[in-house]
């Protein structure tokens, strides 16, 4: 039995010339500007050519493309070696949502490799609208249009798998065995921010967040540990989910506490880890006299989160339904949810 296991992410700009039209790809899913076809399209051109130079520059600081493809490929073939020593015979194929190697391309590639089942595997722990949703229904839109008529199912969510967890966890005590002596730390678990009313809408991605950082401090044992969810990467004048990265950075500056900055959304590098992370938020906790700052890394391609990740798949081969990472549903009945 051949096994089509497709890997969703957004994807990036694999050149600085790729970035303008990235970001066009980006603001004309609907599932981000929630407005009219003609509306969307023509605002979408306008961003993506005003954000444009500002993008260029993130991108050239990691030297003119965004990591992510190259880690995902990483993820891929670590999953398929996990999955051949469980004797299931699966080959990984990647569609990233705004650039390439984009959904119809892989869709393509999972047909002509002909496998008698797919599993749709989301590379976003944490279920969202704007990410989850809209990779299904790209994923739902190419196959339609290729007349695909293979057996699949779906991993809706994962956020308090056991294997994520402990890789995040790992990362954290990594990062403590660099702490400066006598300094007291605060722990940071940032993850990618959302507009507050796609949250009030019944979008389950916060509530996720929590619920994974939940599991991380279970497995840290730690009760006197002083730590703060906080949302990075906000654009636009709309009210946001808070607090706020920067303003968390900024406060942890005002009560001379050293951070520990773990990306808990985020399972690969990419824009926002290397630069905004790494390069702005450092540097605006220099700025703020955060007298140490530590950065966790992403779990990428962690044996704790593949092992887990195999574990999913294998669930969902057998399922007649979407799995998450709990026996049932993990968000409750007012919120939208992948999980049915």
């Amino acid at each position: 039995m051949k096994l089509a296991v497709v890997l969703f992410n957004l994807g990036g700009p694999d050149s600085l010339e790729a970035v303008e039209p990235f970001l066009t790809n980006l603001f004309s899913d609907p599932a981000i500007i929630k407005v009219p076809n003609f509306i969307r399209y023509a605002l979408a051109r306008l961003i993506a050519k005003r954000r444009g130079q500002i993008a260029r520059n993130i991108y050239a600081q990691m030297g003119g493309r965004s990591p992510i493809v190259p880690e995902t490929e990483m993820q891929a073939r670590a999953l398929e070696a996990a999955l051949a020593a469980r004797g299931v015979n699966a080959k990984c194929f990647i569609a990233m949502r705004y650039w390439n190697p984009l959904t119809m391309e892989a869709a393509k590639a999972v047909k002509e490799w002909a496998p008698d089942q797919i599993v749709l595997l989301p590379l976003y722990p944490q279920y969202s609208t704007t990410t989850t949703a809209s990779s299904r229904s790209e994923w739902e839109r190419c196959v339609k249009a290729l007349r695909m008529d293979i057996r699949q199912n779906a991993i809706c969510c994962y956020p308090t798998e056991e294997g994520f967890l402990e890789a995040v966890a790992e990362g954290v005590r990594e990062a403590g065995a660099a702490m400066k002596p006598g300094l007291s730390y605060r722990v940071l678990f940032s993850a990618h921010g959302l507009p507050k009313r796609i949250v009030d809408a019944g979008d389950p991605y916060q509530m996720h967040v929590e619920q994974t950082v939940a599991g991380v401090l279970k497995r840290l044992k730690m009760p006197d540990l002083d730590w703060s969810i906080c949302y990075q990467s906000r654009v636009g004048p709309l009210e946001w989910i808070g607090p706020a990265t920067d303003a968390e950075v900024k406060r942890a500056g005002a009560d001379r506490k050293g951070l520990i900055v773990v990306p808990v959304a985020f399972v690969s590098e990419h824009s926002e880890t290397k630069v905004e992370l790494d390069i702005e938020y450092a540097h605006l906790a220099k700025q703020s006299g955060v007298p140490d700052y530590i950065r966790v890394r992403t779990v990428r391609s962690s044996p704790k989160f593949i092992q887990g990740l195999t574990g999913l798949t294998i669930a969902a081969m057998n399922a007649s339904r979407s799995v998450t990472c709990t026996a049932g549903r993990v968000c409750p009945p007012d919120r939208v949810c992948g999980h049915g």
